[in-house]
């Protein structure tokens, strides 16, 4: 025989908002260059990258495409980092919203 545990539901619905957002990938540090976070990107096989700041708090994400986009660009030098490009709000916070 089953143990069958009874639960107590309210007839009033709790108003809680449920965002749907993966937040489980790779987090790195602002600080890093594209070359490096392409690097890692290939090494990890993901499409993207949660970025943290200095205190690790999040301060978005980035995909591969942005990046392989920004490196094919003119104005690109291996000295950018990735607190360069959200700090210009080059990208979207979210890679799942492009």
């Amino acid at each position: 025989m089953t143990s069958v545990q009874m639960q107590r539901h309210s007839a009033v619905p709790a108003t809680t908002t449920v965002v749907d957002v993966d937040v489980s990938g790779p987090r790195v540090c602002d600080d890093m260059t594209v070359e490096v976070a392409l690097s890692v990107m290939a090494g990890a096989r993901v499409q993207y990258l949660l970025v943290c700041d200095g205190d690790d708090e999040s301060t978005g994400s980035i995909t591969r495409a942005q990046l392989a986009r920004l490196r094919a660009g003119s104005t690109y030098t291996d000295r950018i980092r990735l607190r360069d490009i959200l700090g210009g709000h080059a990208v979207s916070p979210f890679p799942f919203s492009l």
